[in-house]
């Protein structure tokens, strides 16, 4: 069975960006940005796991906030690219 968006995003967001550090909570609507846990650089990072972990193009355009600063923006954004919708801002 796969595995929820939510939960995919979440379990690389602990992985790659708290070290696999499982006690510090994050909750889905959480600000990466404002909580220190990704900086720009680990945008870019996050950008390329989502294309190649579920098979979707991310425009540059679409690298903004409102798709990717919480694991719930995430987790809207992936569904509504996997579904043909996009968001742009």
């Amino acid at each position: 069975m796969e595995k929820q968006t939510d939960q995919t995003v979440h379990d690389f967001i602990v992985e790659h960006y708290l070290y696999g550090d499982r006690s510090v909570p994050i909750g889905p609507e959480e600000s990466f940005l404002d909580r220190g846990i990704i900086d720009s650089t680990g945008v870019l990072e996050l950008v390329a796991y989502i294309q190649k972990e579920f098979g979707i193009e991310v425009h540059d355009a679409e690298i903004i906030p409102d798709n990717f600063d919480s694991i719930a923006k995430l987790t809207q954004y992936i569904q509504k690219k996997r579904s043909g919708v996009a968001h742009a801002g």
